[in-house]
């Protein structure tokens, strides 16, 4: 795997546990000479892992819609900072440039992107690891909708087992390089009498 793109906060959070993960994510990124694919930004847990990656030697790719540099928060010391025009066309471009993604604690945006990706591997679109970084529990409420959702019948067991967790950057790590994706979704099952 030489590249992942990490979902996270624009802010670090309430505890400090949240960035102390980042930084510990960035580390294990820059020792397994995994490139870091990410928002661009230099605040909140983007940045922590961002610095984390950059301080230990190992590269980053920002990728920051241009309405947002004017906001002043690009990360103005990546290795390489890729301006887009929209929201849209930075998901699309983390998507191409990385061979995994790993959520962080985040806000609706996290989710967002993490749903987004998610669904992709559903429908076959890509047949990389979608992983949740599971820091403090904080993604205990969604893994236990993911439960439901399977319960219910609204998702395949084959694609819950696609909702990789882990409370350790090492242990996700090891997840994503034992991955196999699951055959490609179809709405063609069995006729209802």
């Amino acid at each position: 795997m030489k590249s992942i793109a990490v979902f996270c906060g624009s802010s670090e959070g309430i505890s400090p546990v949240y960035k102390e993960a980042a930084i510990q994510l960035g580390q294990a990124l820059a020792n397994n000479q995994i490139t870091l694919i990410y928002g661009g930004a230099n605040v909140g847990l983007m940045g922590a892992v961002a610095d984390a990656v950059l301080e230990q030697g190992g590269s980053v790719i920002g990728i920051l819609p241009h309405f947002l540099q004017s906001r002043e928060i690009a990360h103005t010391g990546l290795t390489e900072l890729i301006m887009v025009d929209s929201m849209h066309e930075r998901k699309a471009k983390m998507a191409e440039l990385a061979d995994g993604f790993i959520a962080m604690p985040g806000g609706p945006g996290t989710m967002e992107e993490y749903f987004e990706i998610f669904t992709w591997g559903q429908l076959g679109l890509h047949e990389k690891p979608c992983g949740l970084l599971n820091v403090n529990h904080y993604f205990d409420p969604l893994l236990s909708m993911f439960d439901v959702m399977e319960r219910e019948r609204f998702m395949q067991p084959k694609y819950r087992s696609m909702v990789l967790t882990d409370d350790t950057p090492e242990g996700m790590l090891a997840k994503f390089a034992s991955y196999s994706a699951p055959s490609v979704k179809t709405y063609l099952t069995e006729k209802r009498t």
